[in-house]
């Protein structure tokens, strides 16, 4: 086989280097405008992300514990150097009354016990019992209507149920300041007890013989 040979004519060197720098410039165009391309869809959906991300997580909702307690107020307590006096608690007394000593009971004018009742002996008249006990002659009619039908102007006339004693049958004999048998005493109680009560010898008389007693 006969291989014809061409004579290829050189290529400049200056083309060559022309044709080199052609390439860089076109790659560099590319890759700038490949990252204008990523940086503009980046940030057309980022604004879309993050509004689905609000979305997609709501607030979480206010608890009553958070909500009452900005609800409070903050107190502060200052001390201006005043000095905080401990409590002192003081002792105390307690004073007890003692009881009262009892006082003996006078002997009753009953004579209950060994000696029987002091009856009277000392003899006299109603009219001067009456006076003896200081009592004005103008009531004597109406003391002599009680007594008689009390005790008959018997001193020592007892009640044997009762206990009552002497003239106007004071009840209980005990009343009778001194000897309720003794008749000056008796009709003094007597005289005491009929205008205290009735306010007269007169009112005491209506009222025994309205009732029967006094």
């Amino acid at each position: 086989m006969i291989i014809e040979r061409r004579d290829i004519a050189p290529v400049p060197a200056s083309a060559a280097l022309s044709a080199r720098k052609g390439t860089v410039r076109r790659g560099i165009v590319a890759t700038v405008s490949a990252l204008a391309v990523v940086g503009f869809a980046a940030a057309m959906v980022a604004p879309t992300g993050v509004a689905l991300a609000e979305q997609e997580e709501p607030p979480a909702p206010e608890s009553a514990y958070a909500a009452a307690l900005s609800d409070t107020q903050n107190l502060t307590v200052t001390n201006e150097g005043a000095a905080i006096a401990p409590v002192t608690r003081g002792t105390f007394s307690v004073y007890v009354t003692p009881k009262p000593t009892p006082t003996p009971e006078p002997a009753s004018n009953s004579g209950s016990g060994g000696g029987g009742p002091l009856f009277y002996t000392g003899g006299g008249a109603p009219a001067e019992w009456m006076a003896a006990a200081g009592i004005a002659e103008s009531d004597w009619g109406y003391v002599d209507y009680i007594v008689s039908r009390e005790s008959g102007w018997n001193p020592n006339a007892t009640n044997s149920s009762s206990g009552a004693c002497g003239l106007v049958q004071a009840l209980p004999c005990s009343k009778v300041p001194g000897n309720g048998y003794d008749p000056v005493d008796n009709l003094r109680w007597a005289n005491g007890y009929a205008t205290g009560r009735y306010g007269s010898w007169a009112g005491a008389q209506a009222f025994w013989s309205k009732n029967h007693w006094w």
